[in-house]
């Protein structure tokens, strides 16, 4: 199942939840009566079963996917990565992990949170999905400084996680890159990912250092944080 048909299934599963916060509530004609006591939709146990609702789905997901065999792919020259920037620093993410890059969207917490990473979740096109941080996952100063004057838009990256898509904000994205293969493998290599988590490897790319992230670990620790 590709990042699209994952992305696919969640929305179709979500049609199971009654999301009146898209009819009568904040997001629709806010005629519900509740919404007066609430005054948000994210107070109302409603809206936070549904949630655990998605989150029970993820890890049920996780369980029925059992082993995948992956084909063999051809031998290519190049690897497409997405790069982005998490505060001070920028990571390349493989694109096949990547259903879409989306606008900034409100994130609504959750009573308890079942990990530290897990923010909340977010509305995407009328489906929660779970909204967790990289910066926890992987240990980062979040702090940023950008220049004076830089038009910076961050945005959110929905990743194929194994048991469904999730959303992580990011601060900013660069774009797709094509990156030599030769070069991967000598950032792999240089054994400057040992003490960096989820990480294959550090490269320069165009003046900038690029940590190169390992996908299987990181999506196998997003898994973890939604199970």
């Amino acid at each position: 199942m590709n990042a699209v048909d994952t992305f696919s299934l969640t929305h179709e599963d979500a049609q199971a939840i009654d999301d009146c916060w898209n009819r009568i509530g904040i997001h629709g004609d806010k005629s519900c009566p509740l919404l007066s006591d609430h005054i948000h939709c994210r107070n109302c146990a409603v809206y936070s079963a549904a949630a655990t609702r998605l989150l029970d789905r993820y890890a049920l997901q996780q369980e029925d996917r059992g082993q995948v065999s992956t084909a063999v792919e051809s031998e290519v020259k190049t690897r497409s990565l997405l790069m982005f920037r998490l505060g001070e620093e920028w990571l390349g993410l493989a694109t096949r992990s990547l259903v879409e890059v989306a606008p900034l969207q409100a994130i609504h917490s959750l009573p308890h949170q079942r990990s530290r990473a897990l923010l909340g979740v977010a509305n995407v096109r009328g489906a929660l999905v779970a909204c967790l941080s990289l910066v926890e996952l992987l240990g980062l100063d979040g702090a940023s400084s950008v220049a004076s004057g830089a038009r910076v838009m961050p945005r959110m990256l929905i990743i194929a996680a194994h048991g469904g898509p999730v959303v992580v904000p990011v601060d900013e994205v660069d774009g797709i890159h094509a990156i030599d293969e030769s070069i991967l493998e000598a950032a792999s290599r240089s054994g400057t990912q040992a003490s960096a988590k989820y990480t294959c490897g550090v490269l320069q790319f165009q003046g900038r250092s690029l940590r190169w992230l390992d996908e299987e670990q990181l999506l196998s620790a997003v898994t973890r944080s939604l199970t």
